[in-house]
């Protein structure tokens, strides 16, 4: 990638301020364009749930990469990015700065790192889909590919369909494609991490998840449980809707699901905290840092 101007991503889990503090670094600098690097801010209708910037934001700075697909439709790494790049080439051909945004981890590094992404094989993927039980799926992959298998969570069904998937489609292991994700080259990026103490993020998200249902988020999720067609298997997995199905159809209460969500969260945020802390290029700041804005913005060129 080829940028104008010093690009910069700012990573971390989630409700550890990554939108907020890249609006204000647009705010002081001036130059800049924001790419959001979440696997579900592309679908459009999916608004509340997935800490989607507002219109308001949107207008004090331009966003890309959201609201891109139909909930219905499938989203892959290298579909994501495709589209980044071209909004990166889009953005330095004009002589702006780069922001990328977001806590989809292995999305910012295909990005940056230009990761080298597999084909897709759907009819070996079906054909796994059919399996209901992961750990059994997790054992085939120790046998077909057992780095792969190493840095695949054994409870994480989608990662490790994905890598059966290219085992089986293309008969090379999933871990022989470019040089894998244990590998940090150098990059034009700097890197911002934001990290939420841990007796402060419990709080954090219990808040973040209130304000998103007092600001109608059960009506989004009322609008998308009868939508035709229906969500697709990537939308599916979207943080919190699922409880607020169950909710919606009587099966639970309110209070229920919103305890739900929030510990489902905090398990996600704990994976993203600790993906992003392998990556050695990352600049971390405590996220109730004062002026971090300022303080990032004097430091770059």
């Amino acid at each position: 990638m080829e940028f104008s101007r010093t690009p910069l991503a700012i990573v971390g889990s989630t409700a550890s301020g990554k939108s907020a503090l890249a609006l204000k670094l647009s705010e002081l600098l001036g130059d800049c364009e924001l790419v959001s690097v979440d696997s579900m801010q592309v679908y459009r209708g999916m608004d509340i749930g997935t800490a989607k910037p507002t219109l308001a934001e949107q207008q004090l700075v331009p966003h890309h990469c959201i609201d891109l697909l139909d909930p219905s439709a499938s989203c892959s790494v290298g579909w994501f990015q495709n589209e980044a790049l071209a909004a990166v080439r889009d953005i330095s051909s004009r002589g702006k700065r780069v922001i990328f945004v977001g806590g989809t981890g292995l999305y910012h590094r295909a990005v940056v790192d230009g990761l080298q992404i597999p084909s897709q094989y759907p009819l070996v993927s079906a054909q796994l889909e059919q399996e209901p039980r992961t750990e059994v799926l997790y054992q085939r992959l120790v046998e077909l590919d057992p780095l792969a298998a190493a840095r695949t969570e054994p409870n994480n069904r989608r990662r490790i369909i994905r890598a059966l998937e290219v085992c089986i489609g293309s008969g090379k292991q999933f871990s022989s494609f470019g040089p894998g994700l244990t590998e940090y080259p150098h990059s034009p990026v700097r890197f911002i991490g934001l990290e939420v103490q841990r007796d402060l993020i419990g709080d954090r998200l219990a808040n973040r998840t209130q304000a998103m249902l007092d600001a109608g988020w059960c009506e989004e999720a009322a609008s998308l449980r009868t939508r035709i067609p229906p969500l697709g298997p990537t939308a599916s997995k979207a943080l919190g809707y699922s409880e607020l199905f169950e909710y919606l159809d009587g099966r639970c209460s309110l209070e229920d699901a919103n305890g739900r969500i929030t510990q489902k969260t905090r398990n996600f945020a704990v994976r993203q905290h600790r993906w992003f802390r392998r990556d050695p290029r990352i600049e971390w700041f405590d996220c109730e840092t004062r002026r971090l804005g300022e303080l990032i913005a004097d430091t770059l060129e």
